[in-house]
């Protein structure tokens, strides 16, 4: 069954009965399109007519309902948030889903949409890693208090161990939102009228207040993140480094390393190597630290460049084997 005609279908549920016209615009269709679809309908089996005359439309048998306008608020909620974020942009898609969304929060039930509306601008999901970052390994967070502060206009009292001094801190924050980026969570608050990220994984204790949330007037969670964002991404990465890379598993390097790549300099795109089979990578690091998780690819990728990030790496791959050797037998 074609989308809009499920649509309709949720909207006669919600509404009961609407114009022809009313129908249309909601789905952003032509009427004529709108009584196609009631024919259709009518053949699948789905319960719905004509009423003529001046309050007339078209109309669904009282007590028809599908699983989709069942929604409970958690899966309205749920719908949302997962289709937030950067990837229908990237695919050309975003103008599709925000037509989309309008669809389907103009066909939720009337309870639903306040959270449904929430949860798409309170929740972001961010797939892309921070630059020179490695993936998640922390465990899963507990998000209770963050989500409450979120959705219900609260600030936040939190006790927190801050990543680089390890130094522990209270704030008192006014929530913007969540943000997941590349699986690990992230509260955007403002500290003092200022924007500020905090690692939920790093919270030591978080308590709901009493108080109402302070939030800058006209100021959405998606304009504080990419503020906070680019803060972070936009830090120079001046060391350069040449990696070889074994075809067989370029995909998986390109894929986990994608945000160190050295582009959009052509220079930096992936070229073949003179040897069969191996393929030349060019990256960017912020320090020769970040550098060093190339190690953890072992045999299937070499640094070529530069010299003393070949070096550190060799030092610590021989520290490594080193633990590994045979013990004497007692």
């Amino acid at each position: 069954m074609k989308s809009d005609r499920l649509l309709s279908i949720m909207l006669l549920q919600t509404h009961q009965q609407l114009p022809a016209s009313d129908l249309a615009d909601r789905l952003e269709v032509s009427a004529r399109t709108i009584m196609r679809d009631v024919e259709a309908l009518s053949a699948a089996g789905v319960p719905v007519y004509t009423v003529r005359g001046p309050q007339g439309g078209i109309a669904l048998l009282p007590g028809f309902r599908t699983d989709v306008s069942g929604l409970t608020t958690d899966e309205a909620r749920a719908l949302f948030v997962l289709l937030s974020g950067p990837a229908h942009a990237d695919l050309g898609l975003d103008r599709a889903l925000g037509s989309a969304l309008r669809k389907v929060m103009a066909a939720l039930p009337a309870l639903h949409r306040p959270d449904a509306d929430l949860a798409s601008r309170r929740v972001l999901i961010d797939p892309v890693r921070w630059r020179g970052a490695p993936g998640p390994d922390h465990p899963a967070t507990e998000l209770a208090a963050f989500q409450q502060a979120v959705f219900t206009g609260r600030r936040l009292r939190l006790r927190y161990r801050h990543g680089r001094d390890k130094r522990v801190r209270t704030y008192t924050l006014d929530p913007y939102g969540l943000v997941s980026k590349a699986g690990v969570w992230y509260l955007v608050a403002d500290h003092d009228g200022e924007p500020a990220l905090f690692r939920t994984d790093r919270a030591l204790s978080a308590a709901v207040l009493d108080q109402p949330v302070r939030r800058r007037d006209g100021t959405e969670l998606a304009e504080v993140w990419d503020t906070l964002r680019r803060r972070i991404d936009d830090i120079p990465a001046p060391l350069t480094v040449t990696v070889k890379v074994r075809d067989e598993i370029l995909a998986k390097f390109l894929r986990i390393h994608e945000p160190d790549i050295a582009a959009p300099d052509p220079a930096g795109s992936p070229e073949a190597d003179p040897e069969p089979g191996w393929t030349r990578v060019e990256l960017r690091f912020r320090a020769l630290a970040a550098a060093e998780a190339l190690l953890a690819f072992g045999p299937d990728a070499e640094v070529l460049a530069p010299d003393d990030l070949r070096h550190a790496l060799a030092h610590k791959a021989a520290a490594t084997a080193a633990l590994y050797i045979p013990r004497p037998a007692a």
